[in-house]
């Protein structure tokens, strides 16, 4: 027996795994939503009349308002009622969908993204709090298995749907979708979600001891947590800390991080626990978290966008080149779930961040004659193996928990893992740019008159482009610097891709000093 009881259950006296399938409509909603929109920028910006940098702030003020909302959901949830602040959070989104889908102009859009933002930030929180206090821990990991398909096949599926819906139909569909799928989700909640009587007891004493409302850490987590969002989704746009705004929003994030660290350990009643951070298993499962956060949103951002910059795909084809990745990860869900608890965290965890690294040392030796077959191929070595990293890392992070802090943790783990896929996408995309003018500016040095090399390509590109005189001249020479381009952004990805590789390398031996989870120690 190990002691655990369903007393904290989402599910009272019901079959668990009910649960599961209830709230996964609205994690699949939420997921989707982070990437489904970055394929429809540019049709986005064309119906309202807005630049594409202008149209950048739908996706930029989502991202902000989450990273706002997501680390104080454990706090909102213990103080609201668990059930009325996931319901209240599936209603906000599901309004400021409709409200997307209609927006007339730029800014009313940007305003109903943060509203979105908003009550997306409080679902996936609230949903693990369910899930590991619904399970017994050596059931755990099936559970997390199921609840992660969505959770990791989201952002793969994105980008298909949204160049699909895009390119087929309107991009206020993407939006919209949205709208049936929130209003079934707040029956199927309603119906068979209940709060416990030890939370409902739990919360009236909370709030019996007057409710002590955090301000400060609240405004340190706005703008700390709000402004290294926008530093990382707005500074490769704004030439990084050659922009004054920049500058002084990352010394202002610096200043407010390093206060609420010291200010929210010192509180008796955090709106952000960070003493959770004090268990090691805890705060080696966060790394993880953000590891697999960078790997997942860093190449499910970059696969796409190289296919679409480089070899011209449409959005469409661009995200179908993710597609098998997604079936590859629901192949493995049931696998790992089925390990986690009996196996190890160490020997999953181990195997899947090699994985990982041989996926992105894969992508490191592409060149411009990339096919369909290979992007596909590197995808789906990513894809195999990223259940093999959430499943354990969820079930591993509750290990020496209490009972009480499943919501903290919760909400924890979902600030790693979208602050990782931020950090991975920012660094990224500076990466890219620094150095495709670096190879750029390597490749001319080689074109001149003296090189054989390019005395024979140019020659031969005279004869492939056509032309007389004085204008074949100028479109050989523009042929020429359209193959310098596409050489030098081909190996900025490579550049990018073994930075990855070598992050993830590193990392990868902390998971030596996981705990490993026992069903005895079934608090949380």
């Amino acid at each position: 027996m190990s002691g655990w009881s369903n007393e904290r259950s989402a599910a009272g006296d019901r079959n668990p795994w009910l649960i599961v399938g209830v709230i996964s409509l609205a994690t699949f909603m939420e997921v989707l939503d982070t990437s489904i929109a970055n394929v429809s920028l540019d049709h986005i910006a064309g119906g309202l009349a807005a630049s594409r940098d202008e149209a950048t702030w739908v996706l930029t003020s989502y991202l902000v308002s989450n990273a706002i909302v997501i680390p104080i959901s454990g706090w909102l949830s213990d103080v609201i009622g668990r059930k009325r602040y996931y319901m209240m959070s599936v209603a906000l989104f599901t309004l400021s969908s409709l409200m997307c889908g209609f927006a007339p102009n730029l800014s009313f859009l940007i305003f109903a993204r943060i509203l979105q933002g908003i009550g997306g930030g409080g679902l996936a929180p609230s949903e693990q709090s369910f899930l590991a206090d619904s399970f017994p821990p050596e059931k755990r990991g099936a559970a997390f298995a199921a609840y992660g398909v969505v959770v990791v096949c989201g952002p793969v599926l994105g980008p298909t749907l949204g160049g699909f819906i895009t390119d087929n139909i309107s991009w206020h569909w993407i939006f919209l979708i949205n709208v049936p799928i929130g209003i079934i989700s707040l029956l199927l909640v309603n119906t068979f979600v209940i709060e416990p009587e030890i939370l409902q007891k739990e919360r009236r004493q909370r709030l019996r001891r007057g409710l002590r409302v955090d301000y400060i850490g609240f405004a340190l987590v706005v703008l700390g947590l709000g402004g290294l969002e926008l530093i990382l989704d707005r500074g490769e746009r704004d030439a990084w800390l050659e922009s004054t705004f920049i500058l002084g929003l990352a010394v202002t994030v610096a200043v407010s991080l390093g206060f609420l660290v010291w200010w929210e350990l010192a509180r008796k009643d955090p709106i952000v626990n960070l003493k959770l951070l004090a268990n090691r298993n805890f705060a080696i499962t966060l790394l993880f978290m953000t590891t697999t956060g960078a790997v997942l949103f860093g190449t499910t951002t970059l696969i796409p966008q190289m296919l679409q910059e480089v070899f011209n795909y449409n959005a469409t084809n661009a995200g179908l080149a993710l597609t098998v990745g997604g079936i590859a990860t629901l192949v493995a869900m049931p696998v790992v779930g089925t390990l986690t608890g009996k196996v190890d965290t160490r020997f999953l965890l181990m195997p899947a961040l090699l994985l990982q690294a041989a996926s992105l040392w894969y992508m490191s030796g592409w060149n411009s004659e990339l096919t369909f077959g290979q992007a596909s191929t590197a995808r789906l070595i990513s894809a195999v193996g990223l259940p093999f990293l959430f499943v354990p890392i969820n079930a591993a992070a509750y290990v020496g928990l209490k009972p009480n802090q499943t919501s903290d943790a919760s909400a924890l783990l979902n600030v790693a893992r979208n602050l990782g896929g931020s950090i991975g996408i920012g660094v990224a995309q500076a990466i890219l740019i620094s150095r495709g003018q670096y190879h750029q500016d390597r490749i001319v040095e080689g074109l001149n008159p003296l090189n054989p090399s390019y005395v024979e390509g140019v020659n031969q590109l005279s004869r492939t482009v056509g032309g007389t005189g004085g204008d074949q001249s100028m479109t050989t020479l523009s042929a020429l610097m359209q193959q310098v381009r596409e050489q030098a952004q081909v190996l900025s990805y490579i550049d990018v891709f073994h930075g990855f590789m070598i992050f993830v390398l590193l990392v990868t031996p902390l998971a030596i000093f996981l705990r490993q989870g026992k069903a005895k120690e079934g608090a949380a």
